[in-house]
């Protein structure tokens, strides 16, 4: 007979080879005995439209029994739990906008190390939404979440350093963070970068990197890299 561990394994792969059905049949077999890893994958599957009742899926997101399971697993301190727990205060997924209480759930799930949750308070702390604007406190959650590979907390932090928000102004540090960030196909840092070797801000001025830049980052979508390629057809003048 499988172990708990061995099952819920099991669940993980079935879910991400498409076997949603299968999947949840055993996450929620697994809840029901108090997993709570299992009991946030369920949760997650709620949240989504994934679940499945009387061999029918359920196409549509049904908020509150992803509450329900988030619930549960946080009683158990589940990290990310408490992260897709916040999304739906953060988001009014089936309830009201609560960022404060968004907030504190991020916050718990920084504390044990989840990336996407540093990320998230660190972008709360900037904005000053749901908490005290914190740019010093902003830019060590930022930090964290890049230390765990985040890519946009790569770029969050880079812009901290641009404008000297909470750290020490050094374009050196911010070309630094935004190459990092471009390295990990963020468009955002792409287009921070090309504003960089625009200006030349720590680093050399180069016209023809920051137009590459910016036209990959507008490929990608970045809207600010659009309206500038648009202005420059228009124009033929480069501007930032």
């Amino acid at each position: 007979m499988e172990n708990i561990e061995s099952q819920l394994q099991k669940a993980e792969r079935l879910y991400h080879e498409g076997d949603k059905k299968t999947a949840f049949e055993l996450f929620l077999m697994l809840s029901k005995k108090g997993n709570a890893v299992a009991q946030t994958s369920l949760g997650f599957m709620y949240q989504n439209g994934e679940a499945f009742e009387n061999e029918n899926q359920i196409i549509k997101p049904d908020y509150a029994t992803a509450k329900m399971w988030f619930e549960e697993a946080v009683k158990q301190e589940q990290p990310i739990a408490y992260f897709n727990l916040g999304i739906l205060y953060a988001n009014g997924m089936g309830l009201d906008v609560d960022l404060t209480t968004a907030f504190n759930l991020f916050l718990k799930s920084a504390i044990l190390e989840v990336p996407d949750a540093q990320f998230e308070v660190a972008l709360m702390l900037e904005e000053g939404k749901g908490c005290n604007q914190n740019y010093s406190e902003s830019a060590f959650w930022y930090e964290e979440s890049a230390k765990r590979g985040n890519r946009e907390a790569f770029n969050n932090l880079g812009i901290l350093y641009k404008d000297g928000l909470g750290v020490h102004q050094s374009y050196e540090k911010a070309v630094h963070l935004f190459t990092k960030a471009v390295q990990m196909h963020s468009h955002e840092a792409m287009y921070n970068l090309g504003f960089m070797f625009d200006k030349g801000f720590g680093v050399e001025q180069n016209p023809e990197q920051a137009l590459a830049l910016c036209r990959q980052a507008s490929y990608l979508g970045n809207s600010k890299a659009q309206k500038v390629i648009h202005h420059l057809q228009e124009t033929g003048q480069l501007a930032f």
